[in-house]
């Protein structure tokens, strides 16, 4: 996958790829957007393409920026912030017993 090409093409957050232990999530997030806190019961990666963005976890701000990739246990409660124009690439490790 060209993620280049798809920073020019895909304007909007979507999935990438779904599969039974896997998923990809290309997220768009504009400047000032803001994800409340929330948590994933599985481990996931965040990494930027591009723009920069704060990452609240465990009560501590910690900055996401391109060419960095956050590695997020699961059941933690984190948030985002957009600071810039933001493109991240999300794998979010699904469970096992997972059918569809």
């Amino acid at each position: 996958m060209n993620l280049g090409a798809l920073d020019a093409q895909a304007a909007e957050t979507c999935a990438l790829l779904k599969a039974r232990d896997i998923e990809i999530m290309w997220l768009v997030l504009p400047a000032g957007k803001q994800v409340p806190s929330h948590a994933v019961s599985t481990s996931m990666t965040l990494q930027c393409v591009r723009g920069k963005v704060e990452v609240q976890l465990d009560g501590n701000v910690k900055l996401l920026e391109p060419d960095q990739v956050m590695y997020l246990a699961g059941g933690v409660p984190h948030g985002l912030h957009a600071l810039e124009d933001a493109r991240l690439l999300m794998t979010v490790v699904l469970p096992a017993s997972r059918t569809d």
